[in-house]
This record gives structure tokens, sequence and C-alpha cells, in this order.
């Protein structure tokens, strides 16, 4: 009696959530897609910002819940507080001693608005596989967390230079992740996904330039944009058919704290996210979904 041949493999689906801020709550919308569409997430990839959602929906969280979770954590409040030793180090760096541990910004606030929105959740521990990536401050790396708290991932992976010191992981000393790549679409190849879903934002160039931080800010607009360009292009070079890109396109300018509009940054992510629903079918059905 001939064997029955067996049903093919369902490929694995990775979300990808990329650097953005607040724009990073588009993947909420990206989400509620896939999940309408019958479309699994395998694992998870979050990378700056990107790793507050990540985590958010790793451990199961609804759309309402993280968006209200994310007005509460993510408020301008956060930069308000200026950090008097590393100012002081800056101005006098023999006399305070200067060192990597720099951020201008007194980081007490989000540590402890971290801890309130995650608690003790740990990387591993989550109902989706769960991956978490920030910048090795001393060589330049990536860094992938795939074990540990959570509140220490997040905290490494949106260390924004200048403004939060560098936080470690393990050994390494950490910053932001889109420092590295503010697309970790290699994480998800690397950890087996067959078909990624990458949703990346462009970083906004400043309308005139009349301080220092808007110097700064548009210096790393320029750099992030770049690299998000880079990442793409070479990640879909080698993997063309697996990698499906979501970038939306915001009906209103959104800056580093916008809370405000978040349903209308989650209802864009959705409309980006339709556009790609008949291509993620073609893709589903040729990969044997």
């Amino acid at each position: 009696m001939p064997a029955t041949p067996a049903e093919p493999r369902r490929k694995r689906v990775a979300l990808v959530i990329g650097a953005g801020s607040v724009k990073c709550a588009a993947a909420l919308g990206v989400q509620q897609v896939l999940e309408r569409e019958g479309i699994p997430i395998d694992l998870l990839v979050g990378c700056s910002a990107g790793s507050l959602f990540a985590a958010l929906l790793a451990r199961g969280e609804s759309a309402a819940s993280a968006i209200d979770i994310t007005r509460r954590l993510w408020t301008k409040e956060l930069t308000s507080r200026s950090d008097r030793r590393a100012l002081a180090a800056l101005a006098f760096p023999r006399l305070f001693g200067f060192d990597s541990r720099f951020g201008m910004r007194d980081d007490r606030l989000i540590g402890e608005r971290l801890a309130d929105a995650y608690g003790e959740q740990r990387i591993e521990g989550g109902r989706v596989p769960l991956f978490i990536t920030a910048t090795d401050f001393a060589t330049g790396e990536q860094v992938t967390a795939s074990s540990g708290r959570v509140v220490d991932a997040i905290r490494a992976s949106i260390a924004i230079p200048f403004v939060f010191r560098p936080w470690p992981l393990g050994e390494r000393l950490c910053v932001d992740g889109f420092l590295s790549d503010p697309m970790p679409v290699g994480v998800a190849i690397r950890e087996g996904a067959d078909i990624v879903v990458a949703v990346g934002f462009e970083s906004p160039y400043q309308e005139r330039v009349t301080s220092a931080g808007r110097f700064a800010f548009q210096v790393s607009s320029i750099m992030t944009n770049n690299l998000l360009k880079a990442s793409f292009a070479f990640h879909q070079l080698a993997h063309h058919d697996e990698i499906v890109a979501i970038v939306p396109k915001f009906r209103e300018r959104v800056r580093l704290f916008d809370t405000g509009k978040i349903d209308m940054i989650v209802e864009d992510g959705a409309r980006a996210a339709e556009e790609q629903v008949p291509y993620l079918r073609r893709l589903m059905a040729s990969h044997g979904g």
C-alpha cells in the first residue's frame, strides 16, 4: 500500500517591527490585518521603539490594551529632566569622570515606566518567540536578546545616543538598535522564518535646524533612513520572495512623542498592510500555507 504523502509544512511567518518611535504602533494595525486574514505570527522581532510593541504582542496584548499602555508609557516627560552629573561631566570630563555611560537625560522615569508596563516579563516566556535587538557600543555589532528580562532588553534597544545612557545586556554595553540595523530582517531569517512581514519607518527630517538637538536628530534621520533603504535592498536581493515590506505613509506628520495620534497611526498601519494582502495570500499559497 503506497504511503500517504505528508502534508506540506506550514511556513513560519515573522513580524519584524523596525525603529520609528511612536510610529511603531502601526504594527498593531498590521497585526490586526494578519489575524483577520488567518495568517499566524510565529515569531516577533523588535528594534528600538519597535521592541515596545513586539514585547506587547508576544505576551498576547490586544491592540486596544497596547495602545493604552503606550499612551501611559511614551510621553514627553521621559526626556524632560536633565542628568546634571552627566552635563557636568560633559563640561568638566576629568573632574566628573566622563565615560561611555553618558546620557544627557535622567532615565529614572523611563525605567519606572518600563517596569510598570512589563514588570518581570521575560523574553523567553511569551506566547510567541520574541527577539529584541540593540547595538554593542564598543564594537557596533548587532546584539540580539532572546532571553532575560524584557525591561532590560527594551531599555538597551531604545538607548538613543546622547539622550539616554547606554544599557548593559550581559557583558555588553548597548545603545539603540537602529544604529546597527533599523529593520532587523536578518534576525528573523536566521531564526527560521520563511516569510518576513517587515514594518519599517522613515525618520522625519527637521523642518528647521535651530538647535544642537535638532541638528543631532537631522543627522540621525539621514543615517537611519539610509540604513533602512540599504537593509531592505540587501535582504530583498538575497531573499526576494520572502520579504514583504510595509512602510506606512501617515496622513499627518508624526513626531517622537505624538501618542495623541496613535489611533491614526494604527489605522494607517492597517491600510498599508491591506495593500499587501493579495501578495501575502499568493505568497502563503505558493509556500504551501
